[in-house]
């Protein structure tokens, strides 16, 4: 079993920044894709940004200039770097990660992980 756990959120006033930690733990044989996703209150849980294993990332468009995705592979723990926080950025900001869990790699399992979420709220 992998388990995620954010930490990072708070409140902080528009135009500030926010740094969100994801870290995975486990028995993980290697670790594909981590993202981040927010879901605000009465809408759907939306894609903010996505690293995959290469290093490679995908941003939304509504925060591209304004956030980074970034990881580090030897602890198996990604960033959110949030700048120039706007009010409608507030959201509870769930770590999604994906791999491979298991010692050997004849024996590994697809994983899908998420975290427990972190309240980012943006202040006007």
């Amino acid at each position: 079993q992998v388990r995620v756990v954010e930490s990072g959120g708070g409140l902080v006033q528009a135009g500030g920044s926010l740094r969100l930690s994801c870290a995975a733990s486990g028995v993980i044989l290697s670790v594909a894709n981590m993202g981040w996703y927010r879901q605000a209150p009465g809408k759907q849980r939306d894609l903010v940004a996505v690293v995959g294993s290469s290093g490679s990332t995908n941003l939304a468009d509504s925060v591209k200039g304004r956030f980074t995705i970034s990881r580090n592979n030897t602890k198996n723990t990604a960033y959110l770097q949030m700048n120039s926080l706007k009010y409608e950025d507030t959201a509870v900001y769930y770590c999604n990660v994906q791999g491979y869990s298991g010692t050997y790699y004849y024996s590994r399992q697809w994983f899908d992980s998420w975290g427990q979420g972190t309240q980012v709220t943006v202040s006007p």
